[in-house]
């Protein structure tokens, strides 16, 4: 947010003097993130009716509408005063406005009479502003350089300008004073703005916490400013919201304040079924109150977290597991690959993965659906793992908005600016059986490839930006274990591969868009071997091959990347000769701790299991193919199991209790 807020004001000369009602205040940009923005209007006379009224917002780059509000229904309260805005504002909107709506400027928000359907407009283009029908307009920027210039000269405004030096951690807003004039201070919404008026009784609603568990029980709590007075106040409310329903809940919903009193409470108990249904939030609606009481705040969201998610048998990437997951890679989808080597090999691989007769291009709408399965995490079904900062983040925040704080996004791996196929695809979400054609030659098909599309935190996906990956690039955040690094490896060795023009290189290329290259290829190749594949990744590529009809090579067969991109180059390839990962990343010892059994998995063919006391002792050794459950019969204590499988072996530490 700028240091210095520079509000220009534009208001027509005299002729808004005598409306009947006008823009009172405006608050349309706050410090940190856009969650109170507002539009008060205040009416001459009070309890006045803005029957055939709409808010018109102005974006002055194209001199159109971008957003409208219509305000049939609509009532000013015994001061006059309405206000429309985002749901956290306080007191609460009489009508809602989406978080960010409300653009920071140099913009024009007007009132006419006339409805929404009058200024139609859509994400690219909109309807001219007009004079025609004008009640009220204000203009504003946050800026002081920029100025609503086009849209002042159509809609008559002059200027007259404040300027006012502010932190960002201070919000302000743009108030009409009582001679028409107007200055930027602190927000009132709600209120009028020189603090006179009848003072009105406000309702607050709340509850001891914003999330809860299936099971618990809590309180919502209503509370008002002033005790009550004449007659008891009734207050009801609802909790549902998309496919949060009365199936999910019971309580009573309504709640009596006796006169004299000032809160309330009732008892709410969150249902604990035996069905993963996914997480869900409630919805806090307050219905209208009686006259002179006014809602503090209203429409409060509070997660509920189902505790029947599923747990997967494989591992999250910070605890690998390895051949949990069985490869769903078709019969002879690689065997064109045998013995090539060089460009041919890069060629042959291209023709299965590009191939235009097979392989599937969705939407950059659908990612949102891939990625919640692709990138699940492994101990809750509804999360997904973020990969860059290593840790798990709710489904239900995704983000929706332009701010990705607190929520996870789509990041792409390959930077869509540097590949040149930013915005390639359509943002609609269509389904699996909805798809396009595609072929080496697409490049604007890679905005929505999900092989190298992960989820990943909001705030660390700008911090990646358009990087390069190592050599002092980006190597993700500090204190982390990058874990993600052989992923991002694989991902690009793909895209190199995939599509005609983009191409990995040694050392740090410049950031520039479409130059369509990354690094750093010795990085990558590097942090192939050091991270290795595991049953995360497999699972991410079986159903991504369930979308897209193509697999990524690199995970199937991660050394293909040194016969293509490395020390290998020119070598014949074949599969039989495909180095596997050592012993120590494909075998899983668990339970660990363990009491009755032990098992030992991730390992093909013939292998050999030995239990060891820690001084040495052989206690318990055991032959099996392919994976054990080993019965135990050994004293609390530590233990040494050794695994041993062809020519390698790895001991692993096991705690028996």
């Amino acid at each position: 947010m700028p240091q210095k807020l520079l509000t220009y004001l534009f208001l027509f000369l005299g002729m808004f003097s005598y409306s009947q009602v006008v823009i009172n205040e405006i608050d349309a940009d706050n410090p940190g993130s856009d969650v109170m923005e507002f539009v008060e209007l205040k009416s001459s006379t009070p309890n006045f009716p803005l029957d055939g009224y709409v808010l018109v917002f102005f974006n002055e780059s194209n001199s159109s509408s971008y957003y409208t509000y219509d305000l049939d229904g609509f009532v000013t309260d015994i001061n006059g005063i309405v206000h429309f805005g985002n749901v956290m504002v306080e007191p609460s909107p009489a009508g809602s406005i989406p978080n960010s709506n409300i653009q920071n400027g140099p913009d024009v928000v007007a009132l006419y009479l006339g409805n929404g359907s009058d200024f139609p407009y859509t994400s690219t283009s909109g309807t001219l502003a007009t004079l025609t029908n004008l009640i009220d307009a204000v203009a504003y920027s946050n800026s002081n350089t920029l100025v609503a210039t086009n849209l002042m000269s159509i809609l008559n405004l002059t200027v007259s300008s404040i300027n006012i030096e502010t932190s960002t951690s201070v919000s302000k807003s743009i108030q009409r004073k009582n001679d028409g004039t107007y200055e930027v201070k602190a927000p009132t919404p709600g209120v009028n703005n020189d603090g006179t008026g009848i003072v009105l009784n406000y309702v607050s609603v709340s509850t001891s916490q914003t999330i809860y568990n299936e099971g618990n029980n809590f309180n919502v709590v209503f509370t008002t400013s002033q005790p009550v007075t004449t007659a008891n106040l009734s207050i009801n409310f609802t909790l549902n919201n998309g496919n949060f329903n009365n199936s999910d809940y019971s309580g009573n919903l309504f709640v009596t304040i006796p006169v004299g009193q000032s809160s309330a409470q009732t008892n709410v108990i969150l249902t604990d079924d035996s069905v993963d249904e996914g997480d869900e939030e409630m919805l806090i609606n307050v219905q209208p109150l009686s006259l002179g009481y006014v809602l503090n705040n209203n429409n409060i969201t509070v997660r509920v977290y189902d505790n029947d998610f599923i747990v997967q048998s494989y591992g999250t990437p910070l605890s690998p597991t390895y051949g949990l997951v069985t490869p769903t890679i078709p019969a002879g989808y690689y065997d064109s690959l045998e013995g090539l080597s060089g460009n041919a090999l890069k060629q042959a691989l291209q023709d299965i993965i590009a191939n235009p007769a097979v392989v599937r291009a969705h939407s950059y709408g659908d990612i949102w659906e891939i990625l919640k399965s692709a990138d699940i995490n492994p101990e809750n079904s509804n999360q997904v793992w973020m990969h860059y900062v290593e840790a798990p983040k709710a489904k239900l925040d995704q983000q929706v908005g332009s701010s990705g704080v607190g929520k996870w996004v789509r990041e792409h791996v390959f930077a869509q600016a540097r590949g040149g196929f930013s915005g390639g695809t359509s943002s609609t979400a269509d389904g699996i059986s909805i798809w396009l054609p595609t072929n080496a030659n697409d490049i604007l098909s890679a905005h929505s490839d999900a092989h190298h599309l992960h989820a990943e935190d909001g705030q660390e996906n700008g911090v990646k930006s358009n990087k390069d990956f190592g050599l002092g690039d980006y190597n993700g955040p500090v204190g982390t274990q990058g874990k993600w690094r052989g992923d991002v490896a694989r991902a690009l060795f793909y895209m190199a591969v995939r599509y005609n023009g983009l191409n990995l290189v040694n050392g740090n290329p410049s950031d520039i868009s479409g130059n369509q290259i990354m690094g750093d290829l010795a990085t990558l190749l590097t942090w192939n071997t050091t991270d290795p594949r595991d049953d995360f990744e497999m699972n991410r590529n079986n159903y991504i091959y369930t979308w897209q009809m193509n697999r990524n090579p690199f995970i199937d067969y991660p050394n293909l990347a040194d016969y293509i991109f490395g020390a290998n180059f020119g070598q014949q390839w074949f599969s039989t000769l495909s180095t596997q990962n050592p012993i120590e990343n494909r075998v899983a010892v668990y339970p660990n701790p363990a009491s009755e059994y032990l098992i030992v998995s991730g390992l093909e063919g013939s292998s050999k299991v030995e239990i060891y006391t820690i001084t040495g002792q052989l206690v318990q050794s055991q032959d099996f193919n392919n994976e054990i459950q080993i019965n135990l019969d050994l004293h609390v204590g530590m233990y040494l199991v050794k695994v041993t499988n062809g020519t390698q072996s790895t001991t692993k530490k096991i705690i028996v209790k």
